[in-house]
């Protein structure tokens, strides 16, 4: 799935839920890999507004994977 924005992060989550753990931190890591990729190429570009998108599903993501780790 690709995430382009906080509501699509928040899709993809929630779409994972019903996942096992190990298959939702598999893409969660993924998609955090993507988002990564995504922040340094809109930062080559000068796209502030791209960097601040991808930072904030980047934060999204790190939240809910902190939350399957603690559990």
């Amino acid at each position: 799935m690709n995430i382009n924005n906080e509501d699509q992060a928040r899709e993809a989550i929630a779409l994972w839920q019903t996942d096992p753990v190990r298959a939702q931190l598999k893409n969660l890591r993924l998609a955090q890999e993507s988002l990564e990729l995504s922040q340094m190429y809109y930062e080559q570009k000068g796209n502030e507004q791209g960097m601040v998108r991808a930072a904030a599903c980047l934060t999204i993501l790190g939240i809910r994977i902190a939350e399957i780790e603690a559990e």
